[in-house]
């Protein structure tokens, strides 16, 4: 179990600059996409509109311990509970860190730092002086362990201490390293040499990202590509080098957005080897549209095979990628002769419900729409840290879920018994 600890920050200023690939280069106005959080009435909430996480300074390390003990108050701890250092800027930058992980050690707490560049690190001495304050795991953006390539790409002022304090940290700590793979940049030669820098400095974990340069691959906030001289990454390609360096290198090795070679995942429920699990799953007795990324689509379509619902229920693809990045956008462009009289949309995509009534009804039908649980499976990113128990039932509670709301708002199929 995790409690967060949010010391706030903003991306490109509370990081030592923006790095090539970055996520937020490119975003310099407001956007508001909507999503389940806005109100009935209003399409745009701070969880939706792109300025709320680019104007929010680091927040004093008071005001985190104060908002970190009413999370507490509020949780039941188990013994392996942790504290999750965590925000929008780089927790290497945050000025307090030292002070801040000092107070959740006189807690009792162990503490995992947030996603890191260690881009803020001036001395490796500090990484000595948090592993002291109880800090016994961290997920670390590696890149390349080549102090050239991250002085380049990651504008890092530091490069050699960055890849000390790594070091460091894996030496004394749980590391799951991460790496944006760049074709032509970190890949090939250079990504095997930082596997087998993380490998014999003893890190735990690595976690390959495929790149995002494009709006269907997650690019809500602006269309334009980070990075316009960067030719797509396939995911058959992507797929295949996350495959081959878990087999190559002693460590734990999943890709973001697909795939976990250990886990099946996502959507181990898909696989023909867990296909006895589905039995458990109630039958599907009425019919609707799911509306779901481009990723996701084959493996529901296979579930929905494989549980004989597929005549019932279809599966509507969009051009993007990540179900919770869907936006309007995207729905836009369905045709909704395809569409069911009942539609389930992913839970966190950033559609706001009145709008998705909108689309879905734009050609005088009266369609009921409703969202699906936020997640069916489990990323790279999450499953790294689970197990193949923890994975098959996460999805088999989430279909169930599915399959639930499905026989409740869908139209009742009379001759299925």
């Amino acid at each position: 179990m995790q409690i967060m600890a949010d010391v706030g920050g903003i991306p490109g200023k509370n990081c030592r600059g923006f790095c090539e690939y970055c996520y937020f280069k490119n975003v310099h106005e407001t956007k508001v996409l909507g999503c389940k959080n806005c109100p009935p009435g209003q399409v745009g909430c701070p969880h939706c509109t792109t300025d709320t996480n680019m104007k929010r300074d680091y927040l004093p390390p008071f005001q985190v311990l104060s908002s970190l003990q009413n999370n507490i108050f509020q949780t039941q701890l188990s013994p392996n509970t942790m504290v999750n250092i965590t925000g929008d800027g780089d927790i290497s930058c945050y000025p307090q860190l030292l002070e801040l992980t000092g107070s959740i050690k006189q807690m009792g707490l162990p503490i995992h730092l947030g996603y890191t560049s260690g881009k803020g690190f001036d001395d490796v001495k500090t990484v000595d002086q948090l592993i002291n304050n109880n800090v016994v795991e961290t997920t670390y953006t590696a890149f390349a362990t080549d102090p050239e390539l991250r002085r380049r790409w990651m504008h890092d002022p530091t490069p050699e201490v960055s890849i000390d304090a790594l070091k460091r940290f894996c030496e004394s700590c749980d590391v799951h390293a991460a790496s944006i793979i760049i074709p032509g940049v970190n890949d090939g030669d250079v990504l095997h040499q930082t596997c087998a820098d993380l490998e014999s400095w003893g890190a735990k974990a690595l976690i390959l990202m495929r790149f995002a340069n494009h709006h269907n691959q997650g690019l809500i906030l602006n269309n334009d590509p980070i990075i316009p001289e960067i030719e797509q990454q396939n995911l058959t390609d992507f797929e295949q080098l996350v495959r081959d360096i878990s087999k190559e290198y002693n460590l734990r090795v999943t890709g973001t957005p697909v795939c976990d070679p250990d886990l099946d995942t996502p959507y181990a429920l898909a696989k023909d080897k867990n296909k006895e699990y589905l039995e458990i799953l109630t039958p599907i007795k009425a019919s609707a549209t799911i509306i779901t990324s481009k990723i996701s689509a084959p493996y529901i379509r296979k579930i929905l095979e494989n549980i004989g619902a597929a005549d019932y229920v279809n599966v509507i693809a969009t051009n993007q990628e990540i179900a919770c990045l869907i936006t309007p956008e995207d729905l836009h462009e369905i045709n909704l002769e395809d569409v069911k009289d009942t539609v389930i949309i992913p839970g966190r995509c950033y559609v706001h419900d009145l709008v998705a009534e909108e689309i879905f009804r734009a050609d005088g039908k009266f369609r009921l729409i409703h969202r699906g649980p936020d997640m069916l499976t489990a990323d790279g990113e999450m499953s790294g840290s689970l197990t193949r128990e923890d994975v098959l039932k996460q999805e088999l509670i989430a279909f169930e879920d599915l399959i639930e709301l499905i026989n409740y708002m869908g139209v009742p199929i009379i001759d299925r018994n």
